[in-house]
This record gives structure tokens, sequence and C-alpha cells, in this order.
């Protein structure tokens, strides 16, 4: 095995050797994904043709399965390859050239997209990638088409062709940029019947192709392509100054850690409102190391107006990022906030001349005109996107953008794709049609929520429940291993999401757990701050967190259970929503506070003073709040019943001393949770419904009330009490 010192060789024959041809695809797939510097995330293609029984004749049929549209090589299994007929694909390149001659190539490209289905194998329904033409076209039996930093480093150069040639020493031949399509496997076919020596080919302003026929080896050519761009690369970097001299050297300084985030947490809830006017947007921050060396640059402005170069960069990062001239050392953070209002303006400005531009006549309308990654001296990256995942996918995606800007400058000079082209990659009537094929998005979707409690009971049902239905959640509660916890089981349910990102809380999925003490002003800021940090804001918050303080042996409320009572159940949700209210106002986006108040604020009740009397408090908080947060939060209540069963409220030693004081029967050595049913019930049977209450059943309320379905509610408390009739209005 050859020494590698820019890629990862990962094959392992022996683990290959179990495998049918198919499996082996995978395998390979899978072991290329899982370098990124081999590919990015959700890019590249690789294919074998096998030959297979035909279902309908039972006669040897040669198959070509490649990867099929979406999915990502790193975590594809055999359901993401599209199988297809090569007969019957390479057959196809008579209707194109019918077609083409007519002078309609531009329509044909569209054409044969469907008429791959036509093509297809055993009734496979995974759809083929657009690149289908160049595995088919090439002779190798495998093919593996990837998007290297390193070649595209090359192929993004200006004088990529001479380079190739230089670097390579005819190994690997060269073609102009072509839309992936048709016309780039015809124009690939020909150039292997030229050169059948030749087993790449470096396609300009986008990456490269390799074919063998043997898979390892195509494995193995794959990476030895890269791995000697890559040396071609340092060597050059290292020749002009490496890391020092990099971009044309350091124009400002990184913030410390501590000032940096800071400075993220003062802006990020503002700018997330400012982006999000069409669409709300998640964010995730990246501030490494090679990341901050870039924008603290000479050459960022320049490089960053440029945009990216390869079509998988800017159909994730838009034509360009939006750069902000801000000197961290000189200027504030109001400064920052003003300099980023007039850039965002100009950028709309400017992808709305790009848009009108390059428009054809059946182009579809414009889209968000605002920035996907923002780029700011001193701090680092923001990336957007529609949830966690696409965000921190565009972060990596500009991560690989900023590499091919530092390859291609070390050994040439960067150059971008032209606008034309890029306009006709990012609005292509087949990308549209396959946006409008995607699912509606879930009622809560590009929503992020807190939820205060979360550890446990009403809280920990209701963080299961928002997620549902498409919510990021913010798992809050004083014990933080609790929150933890309850993300944890939500982000194992989910997945993480993939892509990277430099600040910790941002490398986060759909779920994060934080520590909160509602009682402590401080304590709740610093929360706030991080939800910042992680999602770029937050649209909602739910207080769950409660207590209730059982009265002494003689029936008294000690003066510091009394104070503790209020403070948990009043004051701490009147300092989270005096805070939040903060980043609200920033955010300039509607959102909504949903309090936990009780049926015991209607009823008075013997031995719960504290409690009932902090409730019917918590209750005029929810009108008083309305009043103060309107029109931008709306602010509603939940006032349950007594909930038993998964209430960290009701813990044995409570269940048993309720059980003592209503007189049912139980004996001392009884499981707890027969305990708490019979509790549960002997409630229940006070009821109109008759049934006990659950979190669940709490947890349809929150649900509720932080959607649109009751936009126009402000200042209610919805009861989940079963129908205690005791706590009706009166």
């Amino acid at each position: 095995m050859s020494h590698y010192k820019f890629v990862s060789h990962l094959w392992n024959d022996a683990e290959a050797a179990k495998l049918d041809p198919v499996g082996r695809l995978v395998y390979r797939s899978n072991k290329l994904g899982a370098d990124q510097r081999i590919t990015n995330t959700g890019g590249g293609n690789t294919s074998s043709k096998i030959v297979e029984k035909d279902p309908l004749t039972g006669t040897d049929t040669q198959v070509l399965w490649v990867k099929g549209s979406g999915g990502d090589l790193r975590t594809s299994n055999r359901e993401n390859f599209s199988s297809l007929y090569q007969d019957k694909l390479v057959g196809l390149q008579k209707s194109y050239a019918a077609r083409a001659d007519k002078g309609l190539k531009s329509q044909a490209e569209d054409d044969m997209v469907a008429m791959y289905n036509h093509a297809t194998f055993n009734l496979n329904p995974r759809a083929s990638s657009i690149n289908t033409p160049l595995h088919s076209f090439l002779p190798g039996k495998h093919v593996d088409h990837m998007h290297p930093n390193a070649i595209i480093s090359i192929a993004a150069s200006k004088n990529c062709e001479a380079l190739t040639k230089e670097i390579f020493a005819g190994k690997m031949a060269y073609v102009k940029w072509m839309r992936p399509g048709f016309e780039l496997g015809l124009a690939m076919q020909d150039i292997s019947r030229q050169q059948p020596a030749t087993k790449a080919i470096m396609m300009g302003q986008h990456g490269f192709i390799s074919w063998a026929d043997d898979d390892k080896a195509c494995y193995e050519l794959t990476l030895a392509m890269i791995e000697q761009a890559a040396a071609y690369i340092d060597a050059k970097y290292q020749a002009k100054g490496g890391d020092a001299k990099a971009f044309g050297g350091a124009l400002y300084q990184t913030l410390d850690t501590e000032k940096r985030h800071a400075a993220f947490a003062a802006i990020l809830p503002w700018l997330r409102g400012q982006v999000s006017k069409e669409k709300r947007f998640i964010g995730t921050i990246q501030d490494d190391e090679k990341i901050l060396r870039f924008v603290n640059s000479k050459d960022a402005p320049r490089l960053a107006e440029l945009g990216t170069s390869c079509p998988d960069h800017f159909l994730r990062t838009k034509i360009k990022p939006l750069y902000v001239n801000w000197n961290p050392q000189s200027e504030d953070a109001v400064a920052l906030k003003a300099k980023l209002a007039a850039a965002l303006e100009q950028y709309r400005k400017d992808y709305a001349s790009y848009y009108n531009a390059c428009k054809r006549p059946n182009s579809p309308a414009m889209r968000d005109p605002n920035p996907t990654v923002v780029l700011i001296p001193g701090l680092g990256l923001i990336a957007w996107g529609k949830d966690k995942s696409e965000s921190r996918v565009t972060a990596e995606f500009y991560n690989c953008a900023v590499e091919v800007m530092r390859g291609a400058e070390a050994i040439d000079q960067y150059i971008a794709l032209p606008q034309q082209e890029a306009f006709d990659i990012e609005y292509w009537l087949l990308e549209e049609a396959k946006l409008k094929r995607m699912p509606a998005e879930k009622e809560l979707a590009r929503q992020v929520i807190i939820v205060v409690g979360a550890g446990s009971g009403i809280g920990k049902e209701t963080a299961h429940r928002l997620v549902k239905e498409g919510a990021h959640l913010v798992c809050v509660d004083k014990n933080v291993e609790a929150a933890q916890a309850t993300a944890k089981e939500i982000t194992d349910k989910l997945g993480t999401g993939i892509g990277v990102a430099g600040t910790g809380l941002s490398n986060c999925g759909p779920a994060i757990g934080l520590s909160g003490d509602i009682m402590d002003r401080a304590s709740i800021r610093q929360m706030l701050d991080q939800v910042a940090l992680a999602y770029g804001g937050f649209d909602s918050i739910c207080v769950t967190a409660g207590i209730f303080v059982s009265p002494d042996t003689t029936g008294h409320i000690p003066d510091d259970k009394w104070a503790l009572t209020f403070a948990l159940n009043v004051t701490g949700s009147y300092l989270v929503a005096d805070e939040a209210y903060k980043t609200w106002k920033e955010q300039g986006l509607r959102g909504n506070l949903v309090l936990t108040t009780s049926a015991n604020a209607a009823v008075a009740k013997k031995g719960s003073v504290a409690y009932d009397t902090s409730k019917a408090a918590a209750n005029h908080l929810v009108r008083e709040m309305a009043m103060e947060l309107s029109p931008l939060v709306r602010v509603n209540g939940v006032a349950p019943a007594t909930v038993v069963q998964g209430s960290a409220m009701f813990p044995r030693d409570r269940v048993i001393a309720s059980l003592a004081k209503y007189n049912i029967p139980y004996t001392p050595d009884e499981v707890t949770d027969s305990l708490t049913t019979k509790l549960s019930q002997f409630y229940a049977d006070r009821t109109l419904t008759k049934n006990p209450i659950t979190p669940a059943d709490q947890a349809e309320a929150y649900f509720l009330l932080v959607t649109n379905r009751l936009s126009k509610t402000t200042g209610q408390v919805i009861t989940v009490d079963g129908g205690l009739h005791e706590a009706f209005l009166r």
C-alpha cells in the first residue's frame, strides 16, 4: 500500500471480500465519503457496471448501478443507488442527438433526465442523478466522480488546463466546464476514445472523474490523483510562506474566545431576524483556525466577492457570501450591527441585479435574496439554513470553498464560475421541479423552542411532542444532566444531522440540553446567549418548571418554603419573560411564551395554600405579560390538574402522604407504579371525564399554543384537568 499524506486509505480486503458486487459499490462509496478531503457532504457519485439476470428474460444483462439523486456517500446504502440497463442508456445517445441537431440542446438535456426512467432496471424507485451519463459513457466498469478540495483548486484556477498537464503528466485529461448531463457525458466518451490510456478527467470548475475495471483499483486511483494534486499544492503553498502568508497575510486579529462568543451572542438574534424576512432560518457558527485565517486576511474581500466555483458549493452558499468589513480591534458590536445592516441591503440589491441580468424567459421566480453565509473578521463565519443540518452543511461547503481558494491562489489565480453558468445551475428548471416535489415542511419547521423544565415530567413530554413537528428543541433544566438526557433521547431518534462546525455549542443537532435556573436572571441570560450560539436565536418558550412544597406535620408552610414557591412558580416565569423579550425585540420575529399555571389557581384547597396562591398569581401573570409583550409575543398558559404519573412533583413519599390523606388503602412495601396508579385514578374519579391526566395530555396543549393554530389567542389559560368542575370559570 502506498503512503498517503493528504487522504486516508480505508479499504480492507477482508471486509470487501464478504460483499456481493452491489455491496462492494456501497462499501467503496462509504470509504470515499468518510474522508471529507475526498468529497463534500452529499457530493460526488460512484458507479459499477454489474452483470445481472434480467427479471423479464432471465438472460444476463449489464446494469449500471450509480448513486442516485440525493444522499451522501458516507452514509449511503443499497437503497441510495439507482440501477439502469446500460444498453438502454447508451441507446439514448441517438435520441439526444436528434434533439440537439434541431438546436434544442438545452431542452434535450432536461428531456434525457426524464428518459432515464425508461431505462430503469428491476423497477428500482431511486431517482437517477444528472451525472448518470458520465458513468455510463466512460469505459471503466467502476467510476468515481469526486469533489476534493485539492482537485477543485486546480479546476478553479485560471490556467487549469495547463496545470492539469503539468501536475499529472498526461495521466489526467481535461474537459472544459459544462453543466453536468448528457453533453458532458458525450464529451468524456470522446476523450476516453481519443486517449485510451487516460483513466481520469479534470472537469473545469467542477471536480474530476476516474475509472478502472477493478473496484479497488478504481478506489486507489481516485486516492492517488487527489494525493498528487494535494502534494503539488502544498509544496507551492509552503514555498509562498504557508499559513502566515495565506490570502495575502492577516489584516485583522481574532478576538479571544470569550469576546468572540459575546459578540456572536449580541448580534446573532438580530441578524437572524434580518435574514428571516421571508422564511425563518437556523444558524451555525464556524470559528475554527482555518476560517478565521481567511476572514481576517487581506484577500478575503476580493475572494469573497468572486463567490464559489464548484456547483455543489454555490447551490448551498448562493452566488457569493456576505463579507462585512468590520475591524474587531477598533469597532464595537454597535458598529458591527450598523455595517451588517448596510451590507445586507446592498447584498439584496446585488442578488436582484444578478437575477435580472441572468434570468431567462422561463426562469423560476427569484428566490430569497438574503445571504446564507456571512463572514466577519475577528469572529468567523455564520451559515444559515432551513434547519440545523442544512446550516451545518452550508458552513462545511463554504469551508471547502475557502480551501479551494487557498489552493488555487497558491498555484495560480482563483477564478469563479461565470455568473450566467452559475445562474443556470441555481435556477435550473429540473432543480426547481425537485424543490417542488419535496414534502411540505412540518408545522414547527424552522422554529427553535426552549422548554424550561425539560428534564422530567410535563417538560420532557412537551419536548418530545414538539420535535415531532419539526421544531429544534432547547431542553433546559436546573439539573443539566436531566436536560441533556432529554436532548440525547431526541438526537438518538433523529440523529445529530450532518456537516461540520467550529464552536462547540453550534456543533449540535435538532436538540441541545442546557442548564438554567429561572430564579436567577444571570443564569437565564447565559442560557439565552447559549441558544443564540447554538441556533442563532429562538422563537418560543414553554416554562413547565414548578414546585409544590408540602406543609409540615402541623399543616404549616415555613416562610422560606413560601418564598421558594413564589420565587419558582411566579417570579421565575416573570424573569424568563422579561429577559427573553430583550432577545425577541432584537430578532423582530413573532414568538410565543407559554407559562404553566394550575387548576388549583381557581380552587381553594386545604394544605396547599402556597402552591395554590402562587398559581393564581401565575394566572394573572399570563394576562399581564400578554399586555407587556404584545404585539410581538403571544403569552398564554396551560393549567393542568394533578398529574401524578411521570411527574417530578410526585415522588414516592408525596404519593404515600396523599394516599394516607385521602384514606386510600395501600401497603408500605407496594411498588411505586402501583401507588401512583391508585392516586392517579383517585384524582381522575373527581373529574367529569374519569380518566387520569398524563404529561402527554399537557404536552398537546403546549403544542397547540406554540403553533399558529390559535394565532389570535393571547392572555388565555387553557385548562387540561379532565373536567374539574370546581375550577370552572366563575
